[in-house]
């Protein structure tokens, strides 16, 4: 995610802060390039990590028969954001 705002950054200065005019390279369309997939790469970092965030539960039960009937144990795993 870091790394897409770095390319967001740089995108933006050399699309907007730079006023230099090149013949065979258009530092503008630089910018550009650089800051779309800058964007595109913190979207796409963020979905990532929300769909990543999901809490999973296991629950597991155990039945043991004793002299005076049975005992039920259940046990609860919790992974993930509380």
């Amino acid at each position: 995610m870091s790394f897409g705002f770095v390319l967001v950054v740089v995108g933006a200065i050399m699309r907007f802060a730079v006023s230099v005019h090149t013949s065979g390279f258009n530092i503008h369309k630089g910018g550009d390039i650089l800051l779309l997939v800058g964007i595109i790469l913190v979207a796409v970092s963020l979905f990532i990590m929300f769909m990543g965030a999901k809490s999973r539960t296991t629950t597991r039960t155990d039945i043991r028969e004793t002299p005076s009937g049975q005992q039920r144990t259940e046990q609860r795993d919790d992974w993930g954001t509380p």
